[in-house]
């Protein structure tokens, strides 16, 4: 019986929406053949057209007050330039690498220079199909992986990265709760434990 993916109006529900001074920006990559979603292969993939799909994240980035940007491409090198330029434009990055999943050093290796918290997201869960599509280049440099889900699984993705960026925010911005009082007391103030966050490099071949 074919599968029809259905999203799930309560994962944009589940939380209240939270404003913050800085607009939180996030990129989502759709890779290769994620054009033709609704008519390719809908017993594995679905129903629900691209489209559609976009217009669900749209939507629930809208609740969670976060800028998304959203780009398909069949090209390798495409997705790579895109990865590259989010490194000063976005805060995170969820991709669906497709195919290049299995096969893209190079996205591997840009998803690592450019040091963005990324999520990994497959509709199918391709640890249950053909044994090539069980390894994932990505899967080492990514915050995670939702695999298996259908649409759902970028609205999941969009929460958790949403969610992991404003903790990492609220680290960067509260003082320890005992920083006042030591100022009140005259003596100097500790250094946050918390840094700037760090560029990570990858390999560049």
């Amino acid at each position: 019986m074919p599968l029809c993916w259905a999203l799930s109006r309560e994962i944009a529900l589940m939380y209240p929406a939270r404003e913050y001074i800085d607009m939180l920006r996030i990129l989502v990559l759709h890779g290769p053949n994620l054009n033709l979603l609704g008519t390719r292969e809908q017993s594995i993939y679905g129903t629900l057209s691209l489209e559609a799909l976009n217009g669900a994240i749209a939507k629930l980035a809208k609740e969670l007050s976060v800028e998304v940007k959203q780009c398909q491409s069949n090209s390798e090198g495409e997705l790579v330039t895109w990865i590259q330029e989010a490194r000063t434009r976005y805060d995170g990055i969820i991709i669906n690498p497709a195919a290049y999943t299995h096969t893209s050093v190079a996205i591997r290796d840009a998803i690592a220079a450019v040091g963005l918290p990324t999520v990994e997201v497959h509709l199918s869960n391709i640890h249950q199909r053909e044994e090539f599509r069980h390894r994932s280049f990505i899967a080492g440099v990514a915050l995670g992986q939702i695999t298996g889900l259908g649409p759902t699984g970028y609205l999941l993705a969009l929460r958790g990265l949403h969610d992991h960026l404003v903790a990492f925010r609220l680290q960067n911005i509260t003082p320890p709760p005992a920083a006042s009082q030591r100022r009140a007391k005259g003596t100097r103030p500790s250094r946050s434990r918390f840094n700037d966050r760090t560029e990570s490099e990858g390999s560049i071949e």
